[in-house]
């Protein structure tokens, strides 16, 4: 452990953490005050993290917004909720050919899991049939890693859910306890908390990560990710604030691509043997030092978000590609990975 009173060595908080060690909240900050002349150094150190666990495989990750708009709470980030004025199709559920043919899509995309995304506060019961229809299909069918973030979720529905094939659920926490109620007041950071919780006894995988950029300080984000890492959860997805107009925080912006990537450092030094996934945003606040982001993170979003335009996939595989990396479509590392193309 690296103590307030010594300079910082990325090299060796690298070492300290692949022998076992924890980054405790001074260095932390440290972490996020590094100084720019410095990041080239902390992005080498997380990368002999990131390395340690997942070599240089990338697995990508394709989103289908399974019903768009129509939400009754009231996430200032997002232009689907009841307070959003944005120009956003809106939707009820696509039916079971239509998420079917999604999985394809995000096979043919080289991703290795296919996220079925729904708006709202929580699904009905015959919601969560249907996805749990359509999750035995894809498992059949296509074979694929699914993942489904469809709100707050009961124990029954979460047992639904697992006993139809579903690997892992998306709830993220966005922000800390702290900063929550200024960001929604609809439902708590505590309801996030329960819902992971009854997910994980139902034998489903965690997917919980944040949105950096909302106001938040260092210490917000420190806690988000000591929690992420008390959760023991297995997909960080790490976002940046997309300001849409239309929504309340459509007016913030105040990242750079520099403070984006000593964030992504952070989650990494914090839950090193995670998967930790660029996403929403990257486009617009990493910009040309996208490629950078895959030194500390080791999975990205193909193609679009949820109403928001991503890069193309050949971009994306280009990047990857540029790098050295390869895509894993399988389990990382015992698996061979994909050729890109």
């Amino acid at each position: 452990m690296i103590s307030q009173s010594q300079a910082i060595s990325w090299n060796e908080l690298a070492d300290s953490v692949l022998n076992g060690g924890t980054v405790d909240d001074v260095t932390a900050h440290a972490i996020l005050d590094c100084p720019n002349e410095e990041l080239l150094g902390l992005l080498q150190a997380a990368f002999r993290v990131r390395h340690q666990y997942f070599g240089n495989q990338v697995q990508l990750y394709y989103l289908k917004n399974a019903k768009s708009g129509l939400c009754p709470e009231d996430c200032g980030y997002c232009s689907q909720s009841k307070v959003s004025d944005a120009p956003i199709e809106k939707y009820a559920w696509l039916n079971e050919e239509k998420l079917l043919a999604g999985a394809r899509q995000a096979k043919e995309n080289q991703a290795k899991t296919y996220c079925i995304v729904a708006s709202g506060r929580g699904p009905t019961n015959r919601e969560v049939e249907h996805v749990a229809k359509v999750a035995k299909r894809i498992k059949e069918e296509i074979g694929m890693h699914l993942c489904c973030c469809l709100g707050l979720l009961k124990p029954e529905q979460a047992q639904v859910l697992a006993d139809a094939g579903v690997d892992r659920i998306n709830h993220n926490l966005n922000t800390s306890r702290e900063l929550y109620d200024k960001i929604c007041t609809t439902h708590t950071y505590q309801d996030r908390i329960d819902t992971l919780k009854v997910a994980q006894a139902a034998g489903m995988e965690l997917c919980s990560g944040i949105i950096v950029g909302m106001g938040e300080t260092h210490d917000d984000l420190i806690r988000v990710t000591n929690e992420l890492r008390e959760l023991n959860v297995k997909s960080i997805p790490v976002n940046f604030l997309t300001s849409i107009e239309g929504t309340p925080l459509e007016n913030v912006s105040e990242l750079d691509p520099q403070q984006c990537l000593k964030a992504l450092c952070l989650f990494r030094f914090t839950n090193p043997s995670t998967e930790l996934r660029i996403a929403g945003g990257r486009e617009i606040h990493l910009r040309t030092l996208q490629p950078l982001g895959l030194y500390p993170a080791n999975s990205m979003f193909v193609s679009d978000y949820l109403t928001t335009k991503g890069q193309t996939p050949s971009e994306d595989y280009q990047i990857i590609k540029d790098l050295g990396f390869e895509v894993v479509t399988q389990g990382f590392e015992s698996e061979k990975p994909t050729e890109l193309v």
